[in-house]
């Protein structure tokens, strides 16, 4: 075995760990097998420097109505860390920096892998900062990077585990373009995952904006603005749908974490998400992000998972 293969299995910081054959070994301590099993450690980005930038169509809109009051805004992200450490939930942040005024957003930069982080390539110019900081983010943890995205932009909220060795990947164009798309595809089919391309208008930004993993077997998804095609995949994998409103998901309220154990941190917002949750005996945090999300983004688009346990 050369020193290079050797790199495919180890758990040290490298720049490159994913094996170009597949059959990267996955990480000991570090990565998760899917996004529904109990989250232990998270990376957040902090919201001191943050600023509303014209980052979507979501963010014009309030940049034209009503900009996002800052103070408050920073407030409600103190609400969500709260929110994390009632759970027992292990933070570990990016260093802000005030030329990354969106690094609240940690879950673009990157994408937590079973295998270590990807480094995404980020389409809007002022947030391209970011994947350099998360490089520095990962080393400083100790976490080996899998790969970086070369081929095209591709941000990590278009990174969607569905289930162990599955992965739905958001394509909508403006954030995430086809060939980035496509070269991550690549990696994964490789490692042998089933993956599946969603192509979606570029108002919604990124897939987690409408499909969200909640527990094993069970999703949240917004029925009035996803393609049937891949409502019809996901109930054929056996997954039950629980509709999220369109209203609801316009105000970032499929855009929630599972935690597993049956508990979710969700925008207080997203009242039928919640109420549906806590009918199933779900324990939700709900967490007011009516200022923050202004800025484009949610509560599952602010997190990076690092570590799920396996149950």
């Amino acid at each position: 075995m050369t020193r290079h293969e050797q790199g495919f299995d180890s758990d040290a910081f490298t720049l490159k760990r994913r094996n170009p054959n597949g059959g990267t070994a996955p990480l000991k301590g570090w990565g998760f097998r899917n996004e529904t099993d109990p989250l232990t450690d998270v990376l957040l980005g902090s919201p001191a420097f943050l600023r509303h930038m014209a980052t979507s169509s979501l963010s014009r809109k309030h940049l034209r109505e009503a900009p996002c009051n800052i103070q408050t805004a920073q407030a409600q992200h103190k609400e969500l860390v709260a929110a994390y450490e009632h759970f027992g939930v292990k933070i570990h942040w990016h260093e802000p920096e005030p030329e990354l005024p969106m690094q609240v957003y940690s879950r673009d930069s990157s994408v937590m892998t079973p295998y270590g982080a990807i480094i995404t390539a980020m389409s809007n110019w002022w947030r391209r900062g970011e994947n350099y900081a998360a490089i520095r983010t990962y080393e400083k943890l100790g976490i080996p990077i899998y790969d970086m995205v070369t081929a095209g932009t591709f941000e990590g909220g278009d990174f969607n585990v569905i289930e162990e060795g599955c992965v739905l990947i958001g394509c909508g164009g403006a954030r995430t373009q086809e060939e980035g798309a496509r070269q991550v595809e690549e990696w994964f089919r490789r490692e042998g995952w089933e993956t599946r391309l969603a192509f979606i208008d570029e108002y919604y930004v990124h897939i987690d904006l409408m499909v969200v993993p909640i527990a094993p077997k069970l999703t949240a998804v917004c029925l009035a603005c996803t393609e049937p095609g891949i409502v019809d995949w996901l109930k054929a994998k056996g997954h039950e749908i629980i509709d999220v409103p369109f209203q609801d998901t316009m105000n970032l309220g499929c855009n929630f974490m599972a935690l597993g154990r049956d508990r979710i941190i969700a925008p207080s917002s997203s009242k039928t998400l919640i109420d549906k949750l806590r009918a199933r005996g779900f324990e939700v945090a709900a967490v007011d992000m009516s200022e923050i999300s202004k800025t484009g983004g949610g509560i599952h688009c602010m997190a990076q998972a690092l570590v799920r346990s396996a149950e």
